[in-house]
């Protein structure tokens, strides 16, 4: 038995089982349903900001380790820290130190709050003006007791300190004493098993909000938080926005209760089997995956269309109900089966991306799309004919079970339209369309790429139309991104970001210090920001110049160790360390060196003007230079990383999806059909589409991010369903008619109309993500409306001309073979 034979009697059995014995179909299909239900209560939901993306990164690894290393005097785990950010006219009046005084005090008095310590302006004036003021009480009542100038002095004394001048505003001003914002890190002292930093912090907001002044506790846990929130307020946004366009929608193609309440019953259990399975896989409910649902639901309508449009078409032939099914599924289950594997493949492409979010999404998503298959493809067929069994014995009438479209409808003849004008010149229209798609591709192909926490986080201001919103589907209050815009204005630097050179190994070696500087003279143009185009770098170096600028005894020790004098020692290297570790520049000399002489961090500040491709060559290039083992890193690095990952993840998904779907379906018509090149031609609008797709990226400045660098694949794994029905129903009517051109009308005016109608529920399903809060769902909501709709012309505009040339190509090979033939 060949394979073809083997796939037409696997899927004869499937059709016979469905239309024979469709109870107990359905019976199996609800017993499975529940076994899923029993996952729902697993599922976990995860923030999936930044951290999910930069996770195992060398780059972040290396920034962890720089953390973990060289914390600055309050540097503190974020993780484990709670930032408490006071602005006023004045922070640094001793009335408002007191509050802030007062305030830590009050967080020390709650244990559920966990405070181990704090550092701030507060606690720095404090322990200045009385060194045996250790706790937040001494460090109150010694503000309350001291006069106003000893702490406008004491101000001035810590001008120069870092544990001060990292803790207020840009605007500080030592003479006027004065700043306009400030920041109190509480350290918090958590068991290895504590997990509820959201609840700390919001205790910590609540202390806040009960004394004077505007202050905000903000911490990763209320970013998550508000992540979360963003994310449930997005879900009822949209899902129910979504519901409605699809129940409207399936009013409109089914035009019947009973068969709107059948696909509304699949449609939720679908649903129910995707998130089972997340549960009992343990993959976390993230942003992302938001948009799992909306396209499960948008693909499982088109399947439904299909099955229930293509049994009224049959039924409208006089067949009967189960002779009208049987006809349906054998013409349908293996599009469907088609249309499902390049599907997975499409979704299932980003299973490849070294991002695990962006890998969780495709996972999800192609597991999710099987389910919609068996579901739609199945299920639904066999409570069909079950429905319409019920529906005869009770005498209950059907309302309306006209098909779609006909050739006599006036949507009919639109959706034909474009056959009937490619019979008279399919060369020229494909070729121009060629031409059209390259140019738009071309121009796509500039399309940027972004990674940053806006993507994650709701907007400062909500747009006005969700404001708008009945009570119960209105939004919730958000700060996160307000706070955010609030630290970088006001303790953000307009000088430019920082790279950090992560060096590691032996730095008692006599040419260690000469190593570390010795870039600095001729950096990359990104770090040429110093006087006479040299690097600004920080460093143990830099400490070591300082310190031997403040004390002579230091400086003398430098100077006999200092061979080139230039500054920098070069021999008894570990004695200069000892002495600068134990004199008053040990917090500055900590902040750069480990006390084992092993790991250092160099900072370079960077030019502005600078992309962040050109800073992150410019570490490289620098790491690179060192001689020791050294990893650029910091904020800038990682995140371009990210980027980079994101660009290859979007391209590589791109490239194996249509390479797999491109594969599978010229080996599918080439056993089924023996018309393997149809597999080609099948492929042809979808690459328009795409091409399309990346233009209107560009020209909408819609760039690729954690989410919409999926939307490639996922554009091949949604489009190709409109070729592959188009195609497949094109096939059956050209074994019965005799030409291409004739079986193209009859698909377009019968499959045409289903395509119409799947291609509106899934255009506008999709792309009521567009309404979610945060602006990565909304742009992928847009995207992938855009896409549907490429999908649905393409199939219509190019594929006709496309089957036309194949049908010359394939009477060409005919007629060779024929005139070869005798000669044999």
């Amino acid at each position: 038995m060949s394979l073809a034979e083997r796939v037409e009697t696997a899927t004869e059995r499937l059709n016979t089982t469905i239309v024979d014995r469709p109870r107990a179909v359905i019976v199996v299909f609800l017993l499975v349903t529940g076994v899923f239900v029993g996952g729902l209560g697993s599922v976990q939901v995860s923030a999936g900001g930044l951290d999910s993306f930069t996770e195992g990164l060398p780059e972040q690894e290396a920034e962890d380790e720089v953390t973990e290393n060289f914390q600055g005097p309050f540097q503190s785990d974020t993780q484990d820290t709670t930032q408490l950010i006071r602005t006023d006219s004045n922070v640094l009046t001793k009335e408002a130190l007191v509050r802030d005084a007062r305030l830590i005090e009050r967080v020390a008095d709650r244990d559920d709050l966990r405070m181990e310590s704090a550092s701030g302006p507060a606690p720095t004036i404090a322990r200045h003006l009385n060194p045996s003021a250790t706790t937040p009480e001494a460090y109150r009542q010694t503000l309350e007791r001291a006069p106003r100038s000893d702490i406008r002095q004491a101000v001035r004394e810590l001008e120069s300190e870092s544990r001060l001048r990292g803790s207020v505003s840009n605007d500080f001003n030592p003479t006027s004493v004065s700043a306009s914002a400030s920041i109190t890190t509480i350290s918090h002292d958590f068991p290895s098993s504590f997990d509820d930093l959201t609840a700390v912090q919001t205790g910590i907001q609540g202390v806040a909000d009960d004394m004077p002044g505007d202050v905000r506790a903000f911490g990763s846990g209320t970013t998550e938080a508000e992540i979360r929130q963003s994310m449930s307020d997005s879900l009822l946004i949209v899902m129910p926005v979504v519901i409605l366009l699809l129940l409207f929608f399936l009013v409109v193609a089914y035009r019947d209760p009973i068969d709107v309440l059948l696909g509304l019953v699949t449609l939720v259990m679908t649903i129910i089997w995707t998130f089972g399975f997340l549960g009992y896989t343990g993959i976390p409910f993230s942003q992302q995956m938001i948009s799992v649902p909306v396209l499960l639901l948008a693909v499982g309508v088109d399947f439904g269309i299909h099955i229930i449009n293509r049994y009224r078409e049959e039924t409208a032939r006089g067949f009967s109900p189960v002779e009208a099914m049987r006809e349906a599924n054998d013409q349908l289950i293996i599009a469907f089966v088609i249309v499902t594997v390049t599907a997975v493949f499409g979704f299932g492409a980003n299973v490849i991306s070294t991002l695990t979010p962006i890998r969780n999404l495709g996972i999800a998503s192609a597991v999710g799309i099987l389910f919609t298959f068996l579901l739609f493809g199945v299920f639904l067929p066999a409570a069909k004919l079950v429905s319409d069994d019920v529906r005869t014995r009770f005498g209950v009438p059907e309302f309306n079970s006209a098909p779609i479209a006909s050739e006599d409808s006036v949507l009919g003849r639109m959706l034909a339209f474009p056959a009937q004008v490619s019979q008279h010149a399919p060369v020229v229209i494909v070729l121009g369309l060629l031409l059209s798609g390259g140019l738009m591709g071309a121009y796509g192909s500039g399309v940027g790429t972004s990674f940053e926490n806006e993507d994650f986080l709701p907007p400062e201001e909500i747009p006005a139309y969700l404001t708008e919103l009945p009570e119960s589907l209105s939004p919730g209050e958000y700060t996160i991104t307000s706070t955010i815009n609030l630290l970088d204005d006001k303790f953000g630097s307009s000088q430019g970001s920082t790279v950090k050179i992560y060096v590691r190994g032996n730095l008692k070696q006599d040419h260690a210090l000469e190593a570390l500087a010795a870039p600095n003279d001729n950096p990359p143009e990104s770090l040429a920001v110093g006087p006479g185009g040299q690097a600004e770098a920080r460093s143990i170096v830099t400490v070591i110049k300082s310190h031997a600028n403040e004390n002579e005894e230091f400086a003398a020790l430098v100077a006999r160790n200092d061979q080139n004098d230039n500054g920098i020692p070069d021999q008894n290297l570990e004695q200069i360390y000892d002495e600068l570790f134990s004199s008053s520049a040990s917090d500055r000399a900590q902040r750069y060196l480990t006390e084992d002489y092993r790991s250092a961090q160099i900072e370079y500040r960077t030019d502005p003007d600078a992309t962040q491709t050109e800073v992150t060559a410019g570490g490289a290039e620098l790491a690179d230079r060192l001689r020791f083992e050294a990893t650029a890193t910091g904020s800038v690095v990682v995140l371009a990383a990210v980027m980079d990952l994101i660009f290859q993840s979007a391209i590589q998904g791109l490239v194996m999806a249509i390479g797999l779907t491109a594969g599978f379906l010229v080996i599918i018509y080439g056993i089924l059909e023996r018309k393997p090149l149809l597999g080609v031609v099948n492929v042809f609008p979808i690459l328009v589409a795409i091409a399309f797709l990346l233009g209107t990226m560009r020209y909408l400045n819609i760039t690729l991010n954690a989410l919409t660098a999926t939307i490639l694949s996922i554009s091949v794994g949604v489009g190709i369903a409109y070729s592959v029905h188009t195609t497949h129903r094109f096939i059956d009517e050209y074994d019965a008619t005799t030409g291409a051109h004739e079986a193209m009308m009859v698909t377009l005016t019968g499959t045409g109309g289903a395509l119409f109608g799947s291609m509106l529920t899934t255009a506008l399903g999709t792309g009521a993500l567009a309404l979610a809060i945060t602006p990565i769902l909304g742009n992928f909501g847009v995207l992938i409306g855009l896409s549907v709709t490429y999908s649905f012309l393409a199939a219509v505009i190019a594929l006709p001309p496309a089957v036309l040339l194949w049908e010359r190509i394939h009477q060409w090979d005919l007629d060779l073979l024929a005139r070869l033939r005798p000669a044999v």
